[in-house]
């Protein structure tokens, strides 16, 4: 029997507040020792303020100070924003991690098999299947969503059941994959939901998601009326949208051509797994010149921008086998995930420079979320019956507008969180009870740095105002031993006179080191600082910028 100080609590450290990066706790026990499960282990992705970073992970230092404690990790999906950051981080905590064959083929595909990659203990869970990590009963509940095998968590403790929604939407007709079957949340209801925390992505939009079927008859009518190339650039995790496209290309007598290695990735894995059964095996890139226009359709990564993905190595045109010509027509079957938008824009105006005609979701239905919005979530409400809701999933204008959806929802209590708050769930009424810390860890090339690491502040001034770099050699007696060496990056070559910058400050250098007396001269760290102070001044006087300056002063 759980004892009267046993709670049950929920902790997000990465997902509440921003989309990505997801990764929820959920603890059970008296307050100094709780047993704790891991739901997803996520990335975001890092944008132009993190100059050199791609991923970026959610720092879990609060759990690997109590890992012996973890009594596992459950993926809801296969998605990067939550399984990305999976391979990285497991070895920090050595739990054993469940999902489902497909995100288990997929991890292995994608990131267990890079060199060095951690050996982990998946075990792999049918959809509807249980797992008993005790205190914990987790059932996996099929839902519909833009990747096959996404679960929401039926999570059963003796404080009583919560459902973690993780992404979903309704969809009758959704090409590939499970329905979210209402019968199991109405059932789960029955059993009485003390807590659902809820998907808020598409809090804002009324009305419901239209089917991944419409996407299909409204790219097969673009192909159809195309008189050239076709390419469709789409997540290359949607198996559904590339069965469609291939179904379409079909439909219209056209050969898909596969261009991208992570959809090259997702087609194996979702091919072995029969999702694309009866679908003709694709082409490579290599084939995509020697077809006729008027008979192939290319499929593409890089919908959001992605400087190293296929269609902006086209638009460039720095592809080996793959160009664009005057009347072909690309398509974008994906949303634009905010804070890509300049990417994208680069690549449409090169691919507009080329005559070639661009098509997006503003000209027809090409593409729909994988995220419920109001409607299905009133209805996943009716269902489900929560005693409470914790709105996931979103930035915090999503979050406050689901806890107002929901309180009009009737549901009794609704609590805003972010990540680090702990929420007790049971006993009682849900309250934030603590902060914990919580922060990102960021991939730099091999090596994952904190948010303390001077890499990334040092790198934005780089990019703002450049460094100048002087060496001095100076010998025993104080004397100049030869000319400095002086080198700038980052900087305009001339000044508004139109005299060169490196002249100013090669002239600042003598000067200061003609100010010093001999006797100050033999003090490298002295000289150094006047040197250093000397030249900043001077460039922020000339030019207006104050950069980096590394002066090394050796003695000979």
């Amino acid at each position: 029997m759980a004892s009267d100080q046993d709670e049950l609590v929920f902790l997000p450290l990465g997902g509440l507040g921003e989309i990505g990066m997801n990764a929820a706790l959920y603890g059970f026990g008296p307050k100094k020792k709780k047993k704790w499960i891991l739901v997803d282990c996520g990335v975001t992705f890092a944008d132009d303020a993190y100059p050199g970073i791609d991923l970026v992970y959610p720092d879990l230092r609060f759990l690997e100070e109590r890992k012996q404690d973890l009594v596992g990790i459950i993926i809801t999906h296969a998605h990067e924003d939550h399984i990305g950051a999976i391979a990285e981080l497991w070895p920090r905590l050595e739990a054993p991690v469940y999902m489902t064959r497909f995100a288990a083929d997929l991890l292995a595909t994608r990131r267990l098999s890079e060199p060095g990659a951690p050996k982990l203990p998946v075990t792999v869970v049918p959809q509807g299947g249980k797992v008993d990590l005790a205190p914990f009963e987790v059932q996996l509940i099929p839902v519909s969503h833009s990747i096959p095998e996404s679960n929401s968590l039926a999570i059963r403790t003796k404080h009583g059941l919560v459902v973690h929604t993780g992404d979903w939407k309704l969809d009758d007709a959704p090409f590939i994959g499970n329905v979210t079957n209402a019968e199991d949340f109405k059932a789960l209801g029955d059993e009485g939901v003390i807590a659902a925390i809820s998907d808020s992505t598409n809090v804002m939009r009324d009305g419901v998601s239209p089917s991944e079927t419409d996407v299909a008859k409204a790219l097969t009518e673009i192909i159809m009326a195309a008189e050239h190339r076709v390419a469709i650039t789409t997540f290359a995790s949607n198996v559904a949208r590339i069965s469609a496209v291939a179904q379409a290309a079909q439909a219209c007598g056209r050969e898909v051509v596969l261009v991208g290695r992570a959809m090259e990735r997702v087609v194996a894995v979702a091919r072995e797994l029969g999702y694309l059964d009866g679908i003709p095996e694709f082409r490579s890139a290599d084939a995509f010149q020697h077809l006729p226009r008027n008979k192939v359709v290319a499929l593409l990564t890089g919908s959001q921008g992605e400087s190293r993905a296929a269609l902006a190595r086209i638009a460039n045109d720095d592809h080996r086998d793959i160009q664009f010509s005057q009347g072909d027509i690309v398509v974008f079957s994906s949303r634009l995930i905010p804070g890509n938008e300049k990417s994208v824009l680069r690549i449409v105006n090169a691919l507009a420079e080329k005559g070639v005609r661009i098509v997006t979701d503003k000209d027809g239905l090409i593409h729909v979320s994988g995220h419920p919005r109001r409607g299905e979530m009133e209805m996943m409400y009716g269902w489900l019956r929560p005693g409470t809701v914790i709105p996931a999933h979103g930035e915090a204008q999503h979050l406050a507008e689901h806890v107002r959806f929901a309180r009009e929802q009737g549901v009794p209590h609704a609590v805003m969180g972010r990540n680090g708050a702990m929420i007790r769930l049971a006993p009682g009424e849900p309250e934030i009870i603590d902060h914990v810390p919580v922060g990102r860890l960021y991939k730099d090339g091999e090596i994952v740095i904190d948010e303390a690491d001077k890499a990334i502040p040092e790198r934005r001034k780089l990019s703002i105002a450049g460094i100048a770099t002087i060496a001095i050699a100076i010998d025993g007696k104080g004397e100049i031993a030869g000319d400095p060496v002086i080198d700038v990056m980052g900087m305009p070559r001339y000044t508004r006179q139109g005299e060169e910058l490196i002249d100013f400050v090669a002239d600042t250098v003598i000067r200061t080191l003609d100010g010093l007396p001999r006797a100050r001269r033999r003090d490298t760290e002295f000289v150094e600082n006047a040197v250093l102070r000397a030249v900043r001044s001077t460039l922020n006087n000339t030019w207006g910028k104050k950069p980096a300056c590394h002066v090394l002063v050796i003695e000979v």
